[in-house]
């Protein structure tokens, strides 16, 4: 099979490569073709998967272990679109518009206006959305085009936004994807003395806005035993964000992008006490990283060591400002292991279950169709899916809570104002969009919020 990156060059490209070398069955992937518009990211990656498909190798050789073993996938890397897509059985849509230097404006022009400025959530996930969305449109015709017969996998964020977008002119052979639910359940299950793949996940939302209201075991719910033990609920990291007292409110374990809008006041202020915002620390950080790996000469495996201790930082400061404002301390060991079940071994799990049917289930971004009624058959939801060679299949779950309905429908108001303000260049439902989201408190910061985007990205000039 042959897979292409749309943008190649990004930083966790290396992740996904890594889950690839550890797949030897039948109808592997064995080709990568990294696309990005910026060549220096690309040889800097290339040399990191490099490094990586030679230490995979020399494991190889020192263990025995298989002999014959297949190569690594064979990586090519191109600057054009349209070359990339062609033969392409799979797409990984992995971009980044603006960059991280637009991430750090989105966040900086948030916090000026006092409220929320993360890439997915609030006021900057409706600012990247609004440069992002015309751009995942157009990929979406280029593979319509070029490759009608791949899969498109979008790791792109808002991953729920995009992906709804691309499935306008792909349907469901657009599929989005998040690691946020696969690590909630895992750390659940590993609390309740399960393993993940024992375990159903009763897990239903909008992507980083979703409640885990279940983990079956054998056909019993385990989560209610979970919920009565304080102790068990401040052993991870979701318990200690939100506290046992909140989630035995709930009844559920909210995914930890809620934190934003549960402790709203107490994240906004721990981010402007920040010394620098999320963006702008990974831009700094990532620029040394590129330096670093797109030197000449560089030594054997160098570019690979340089990314591993980006990653390590990178990890253990996720969220940091949201556990400072919550207490919760540092991350846990096992979420900062390499190989620990991210967004890369989803990506593989689906592709291995459509490509050779090997069905499995797996909490996706697909069309609602009828699965929440409070929510048309178009809407992007994130579910449990059902997952063959004929692509994601959404299962039947329960009802929304009434707190979920309103939280659900609000956001997803603010998605079709900003799907709608980038197919007509709108900047009245640009407005509408930020006005809506339930942490923007006000018409006229949301007005002002479009201004000064407006200002700081020259992307979103088709707003009128």
């Amino acid at each position: 099979m042959r897979l292409t990156i749309l943008g190649g060059g990004g930083f966790r490209v290396p992740l996904v490569y890594g889950a690839l070398l550890g797949d030897h069955a039948e109808g592997r992937v064995s080709h990568v073709t990294l696309y990005d518009e910026d060549p220096a990211r690309l040889t800097a990656v290339f040399r990191v998967l490099a490094d990586q498909a030679a230490a995979a190798a020399a494991t190889a050789r020192r263990a025995a272990s298989r002999p014959g073993a297949l190569p690594a996938p064979s990586v090519s890397t191109t600057t054009d679109l349209h070359e990339a897509l062609r033969g392409a059985d799979f797409v990984f849509s992995a971009i980044r518009v603006g960059g991280l230097d637009g991430r750090a404006a989105d966040e900086r022009v948030a916090l000026a206006e006092g409220v929320l400025g993360q890439e997915t959530v609030g006021a900057g996930g409706i600012a990247y959305g609004l440069r992002t969305v015309p751009v995942a449109r157009e990929i979406a015709r280029a593979v319509a085009r070029l490759a009608p017969d791949a899969w498109v996998i979008n790791f792109t964020n808002p991953a729920g936004l995009v992906t709804e977008a691309m499935a306008e002119v792909l349907g469901d052979r657009v599929i989005g994807i998040c690691d946020s639910p696969v690590g909630l359940g895992r750390r659940v299950a590993r609390v309740l003395g399960a393993r993940p793949q024992d375990a159903w996940i009763d897990y239903v939302g909008l992507n980083h806005l979703g409640w885990l209201r279940g983990l079956h075991i054998g056909g019993r719910d385990e989560l209610p035993r979970l919920l009565a033990d304080t102790a068990a609920l401040r052993s991870f990291e979701e318990g200690r964000l939100f506290g046992p007292d909140w989630l035995r409110s709930l009844g559920a374990v909210p995914n930890e992008y809620l934190h934003y809008y549960y402790f709203n006041r107490d994240t906004v202020r721990a981010y402007q006490e920040a010394e620098q915002t999320r963006g702008a620390f990974l831009r700094d950080q990532q620029r040394g990283f590129y330096a670093e790996a797109g030197r000449d000469a560089l030594p054997p495996g160098a570019a690979l060591a340089a990314w591993d201790r980006t990653r390590a930082e990178r990890e253990a400061t996720y969220m940091a400002e949201n556990r400072q404002a919550a207490g919760a301390g540092a991350r846990d060991d096992d979420d900062l292991e390499s190989g620990s079940g991210g967004y890369e071994e989803v990506a593989l799990a689906l592709m291995r279950a459509i490509a050779r049917d090997e069905r499995t289930t797996l909490i996706l971004n697909v069309r609602n169709r009828s699965t929440l009624s409070v929510l048309d058959g178009e809407a992007v939801i994130e579910v449990p899916c059902l997952v063959d060679a004929n692509g994601a299949h959404p299962v039947a779950v329960d009802p929304l809570p009434l707190h979920a309905v309103g939280l659900v429908t609000s956001v997803k108001a603010v998605e079709r104002a900003v799907l709608a303000a980038a197919a007509g260049g709108s900047r009245s439902e640009a407005v509408k969009a930020f006005a809506l989201h339930p942490l923007v408190d006000s018409v006229g910061v949301a007005r002002r919020l479009l201004d000064a985007y407006a200002a700081a990205h020259p992307g979103l000039d088709y707003l009128r």
